[in-house]
């Protein structure tokens, strides 16, 4: 198994999940330029685009709206709150979107 962060050595999680976490930058540009290298290049490209597109809206909840950690009162409560903030993160993208087209243009 790849270095996933440390996710490998916890115990409550031996033999449960087949991890797919993209490999950091330096371990990709030190793979092998043999076939197996080239073979794993496209699904790491596909697991870090991936992760590119994700990455923002975590970054907007966690640092615009300030919800780090979540507390302990429910499953369905606490789903609720975090569909809630990611309808207000899809709002604000549009809104900073819609601003964008507004702005003139410098020539």
């Amino acid at each position: 198994m790849e270095d996933i962060r440390g996710i490998e050595k916890r115990e409550e999680t031996q033999g449960l999940v087949v991890w797919a976490v993209a490999m950091r930058p330096g371990k990709r540009r030190a793979l092998p330029e043999e076939e197996a290298g080239r073979m794993k290049e496209p699904l790491e490209q596909m697991k870090a685009r991936i992760r590119a597109k994700a990455e923002p809206l975590f970054h907007i909840i966690e640092n615009l709206f300030r919800h780090k950690k979540l507390r302990c009162k429910g499953l369905a409560k606490n789903t609720a709150q975090l569909f809630a903030l990611f309808g207000l993160v899809n709002l604000l993208i549009a809104k900073r979107r819609l601003l964008a087209f507004d702005s003139p243009i410098a020539s």
